[in-house]
């Protein structure tokens, strides 16, 4: 009985040993063919149509010149563009999907931030500045910002950079009316911080109403308006009492996500009074809207604009 026990005890230690190696073998060829299945640019290059020159059409030149000025002002010698070299046109679905994956690959440079404030910008490739569901969110945001973008008949051409940490690559997407994507110029944005403002300004005795407004808008790198949140509150009135206030908000950006809020909080009496709530990020980011406190705010990584607060307007 002793004897089989033993037996037993060995039979078992084989087999466990016999389950790990299988494993490790497994392991090891999921690891292979995970290298193997790793994009590059050389196969997009391939699969696109080549182009006859390196000239690109004139709205994407404009593009390209007036956000080089733009990055010469505000971050003058941290990123710059060095070279462009036109690759070709998307014509297959293969092609496609290659764009998509080399787009949220983690070894693809990336950027974040308000050229407008350079302390907030941020550029590297996608898995040093994101990990763990920061780096999950990001890549999902830029698959599906990109979705409908990128499709047979788009362009594609490769920049080259300079950055403060030397040389780099992306990937950018154009059409004839302009850029599409890139992971840098669809990453930086342009926001003056302080925000715009305009008031009603009507002098005549029989006024019964005044309204006040005020927006954040966010620009692409070559200038052109990107995307805008904002509210707008207004009182109406006889002599020195408020008899009704309305408020409406709006928010919007394109490739990117936006949220807007606002709610009377005075109605009546000697003043009106509102509370707004808004938001604008590019993909990589998120944002959420907090009715308990009534406010929006941003978690991860990209370029934001967030602004809470309240509005009294008076007759």
């Amino acid at each position: 009985m002793k004897k089989l026990v033993t037996t037993f005890k060995v039979f078992a230690v084989i087999s466990v040993l016999a389950l790990h190696s299988c494993q490790n073998e497994n392991n090891d060829m999921n690891q292979q063919e995970t290298v193997q299945a790793k994009v590059t640019a050389d196969d997009l290059k391939r699969e696109i149509t080549p182009l006859p020159s390196n000239v690109v059409p004139d709205a994407v030149q404009l593009q390209l010149n007036e956000s080089g000025k733009n990055l010469e002002t505000y971050l003058k010698n941290d990123l710059q563009i060095a070279e462009v070299k036109v690759l070709g046109k998307i014509s297959t679905q293969k092609a496609i999907e290659l764009s998509k994956s080399l787009l949220t690959d983690k070894e693809q440079f990336i950027a974040s931030g308000n050229i407008m404030d350079p302390s907030s910008v941020r550029i590297g490739k996608m898995g040093d500045l994101y990990s763990g569901d920061e780096l999950i969110t990001a890549q999902q945001g830029l698959k599906e910002a990109v979705a409908e973008e990128v499709k047979s008949g788009t362009s594609v051409m490769e920049i080259t950079w300079n950055g403060k940490s030397g040389r780099f690559t992306t990937l950018c997407f154009y059409g004839d009316s302009g850029i599409i994507w890139d992971n840098i110029f669809g990453g930086l944005v342009m926001i003056d911080t302080r925000g715009s403002s305009e008031a009603s300004n009507n002098q005549a005795s029989k006024v019964v109403s005044t309204w006040y407004k005020q927006w954040w808008t966010a620009k692409w790198l070559w200038g052109s308006k990107r995307g805008e949140a904002g509210y707008k509150i207004t009182i109406y009135y006889s002599g020195s009492t408020v008899s009704n206030t309305d408020v409406s908000d709006w928010g919007y950006i394109s490739l990117g996500k936006a949220k807007s809020e606002s709610k009377i909080t005075k109605r009546t009496g000697a003043y009106g009074q509102c509370r707004y709530a808004l938001g604008l990020c590019t993909p990589t980011g998120s944002l959420s809207f907090n009715s308990s406190n009534f406010s929006v705010s941003f978690s991860g990584l990209g370029s934001n604009i967030v602004s809470n607060g309240t509005k009294s307007l008076y007759p």
